[in-house]
Formats: C-alpha cells, structure tokens, sequence
C-alpha cells in the first residue's frame, strides 16, 4: 500500500468520524430544542454556550426521570380548581391576599404531583421538563410576588402574575383530564398555553376603585 493511498484513507476515515460527530450534535441540539422549546435559548443565554447549555439541559431530564410525578386523580382536580375559584375571586378586593394564594396553590400542586420542593430555580429547574413553555410564567408571578413582598409591585403587576399562575397551574391541574381551573372547559393543549393571548375570562377582574 503507497504512502498516498493510506493518507486517502486516512483522510476518508477522519472525515466520516468528523461528519458523525456534526450528525450526532446536531440531532442532540434538535431532540433538546424540540424537548426544551424557549428554554433552549434561555439556558444557552444563561450558561454561554451551546455545549454548557446542552450539559444542563440534560441533567434536567436525567433529574426528572427519576422523580415520581404523577397525575392528580378527578377529586384533587375538583378540589384545587375551586380553590382557584376562590383565589381568584378575591382580587378584586384583596389583590395582595389573591397573589399569595396563588403562590402557595401552586407549589402545593407541584408537591401534591411530586415535584421536589427545593429552592425556586431547582423547583422551575424541573418543571421546565414538563412544562417549558409555561415555566417562564413561573418565574414572572414569582418575581412580582417577592416585589409586592417588598412594596414594590402595582395592581396591574401582581394581575399580570395570577394571569402567569394560571398558566402554569392550569397545565399541572389538566394533564390527563379535561378540567380547568375556570370554568371546567376542556384544558389548553400541552406547550401551547404560553403561546396564545389569554382571553379577557382568564384575566381577574380589575381591582374594584371607590365611586
């Protein structure tokens, strides 16, 4: 075999090894973008790279696999939309009150499903798994929950952030049913509920001003 026949191979080996490496990174970012959706983007800003972010992503969902998450059965999702019910209803007069509520409700939900109750980011960390189109809603009403903690969220804040529970809320209280915590219409589709413009009936009422 010539000195130039085994650079030829040489270089036919190194260039299928090279075209398999590019096929497998970019079926892996393919799997995580269509898995993630906007959390993809959100962990490549956060973490700097597309590798780092692939990295994180991952342990995500090696994180979730082993976690026991179960769907509510008919009489908790019964009992927790009428609680929203209730939650809801109060904003009118008593937005702060409705707002912390909501807080609670919701991580009651996740605990009440399985999900792991550790600090914030780790708790959005794995609902982003099941849920990444609406987990940045999660941290929208958490954010305006700790500003109104301190005094410093409007009205119309802390109502754009039961707009963002709900949105996360109804997706843990749907999966597998069709209940919701409105009205018992049937449950937005699964990754769309963060896409679409909730309608005027999904928004609490404005705070009631005295005459």
């Amino acid at each position: 075999m010539t000195a130039i026949l085994i650079i030829i191979i040489l270089v036919v080996v190194a260039a299928a090894v090279a075209g398999g490496v590019l096929a497998t990174r970019a079926r892996r970012k393919k799997q995580l973008r269509g898995q993630f959706g906007p959390e993809y983007d959100r962990a490549v800003e956060g973490h700097g790279s597309e590798r780092d972010a692939q990295r994180a992503l991952e342990g995500r969902q090696e994180r979730r696999s082993q976690l026991n998450i179960r769907p509510l059965d008919p009489g908790e999702r019964d009992h927790y939309a009428e609680t929203w019910r209730t939650t809801q209803s109060k904003f009118v007069d008593r937005p702060e009150e409705s707002i912390r509520e909501a807080d609670v409700l919701v991580a009651e939900v996740m605990r009440r499903r399985g999900y792991p109750m550790d600090d914030f980011d780790q708790r959005a960390a794995d609902v982003s798994v099941d849920h990444p189109h609406v987990v940045e809603n999660y941290r929208a009403a958490h954010e305006i929950s700790g500003r109104h903690e301190q005094g410093q969220a409007s009205t119309e804040e802390l109502r754009r952030a039961m707009v963002h529970y709900r949105a996360l809320f109804d997706e843990l209280l749907g999966e597998g049913s069709t209940t919701t915590a409105h009205d018992g219409a049937a449950a937005p589709a699964h990754g769309h509920a963060a896409e679409q413009p909730a309608s005027a009936q999904d928004h609490p009422p404005a705070e009631r001003r005295p005459a």
